[in-house]
């Protein structure tokens, strides 16, 4: 099986930037004017899943909540503190986390739509 995650945004080229150019996705492939929505696709190649955010005339309804997560392993400590770098380059600062559990595993930011992502630690960072 694969698995899609699509959202609706406003704010397409910020969601772009966010999580093409700072968090390090590829952008997949892109879509325009297909029965009113337009939108692209992020991921990582060679994979089973890929994020979708789409625009349209219509404004989205949803209403992100401080436990709705996004949550990305990094797999080295560098990685970690590459991730982590690019977002404080970009002015992206960390907020903390609802669930205490992510402050101590990871960092925590908005994305442009006001939905949370987390940056997880390696589980062998402490040994680092």
């Amino acid at each position: 099986m694969k698995i899609r995650i699509a959202r609706h945004t406003n704010h397409l080229q910020s969601i772009i930037r966010f999580y093409v150019d700072v968090l390090g996705l590829k952008l997949l492939g892109q879509f325009t004017d297909h029965d009113g929505y337009s939108g692209v696709f992020v991921g990582l190649s060679q994979h089973d899943w890929h994020l979708e955010f789409t625009t349209s005339t219509e404004a989205p309804q949803h209403q992100p909540d401080d436990d709705d997560l996004l949550v990305w392993y990094a797999h080295t400590k560098q990685e970690y503190e590459e991730i982590n770098l690019r977002f404080l380059q970009q002015f992206i600062l960390p907020i903390n986390a609802k669930n205490p559990y992510w402050n101590n595993n990871g960092i925590t930011y908005i994305d442009p739509d006001g939905f949370r992502i987390v940056i997880a630690k390696p589980p062998t960072y402490a040994s680092f």
